[in-house]
């Protein structure tokens, strides 16, 4: 008798494993500036991601995982244009 260990093809950990992986290629973290500035992003998106470690994406377009202090960065100045023309 088989199990689902012996036929990984029918689901269990192979099948979580290829959507994962689709998932982290469908993410595409953009490697960049994002380490020199603070972006701005909607709070709720900042939560959502606190709790998922999923991605987010800053008025700027830039798309990555938050971890550091905002505070420690200037504000991205393409980020910054585009929040204050919203704003006016």
């Amino acid at each position: 008798m088989s199990t689902p260990i012996d036929q990984p093809d029918q689901g269990g950990i192979a099948t979580l494993d290829r959507e994962l992986e689709e998932l982290i290629r469908e993410e595409n973290v953009e490697p960049g500036d994002h380490e020199r500035f603070s972006h701005y992003v909607k709070k709720d998106k900042i939560l959502e991601s606190a709790l998922t470690g999923k991605p987010v994406r800053a008025l700027c377009g830039k798309k990555w995982t938050p971890g550091r202090d905002p505070e420690k960065f200037p504000v991205c100045p393409t980020c910054k244009e585009i929040y204050e023309s919203l704003q006016s």
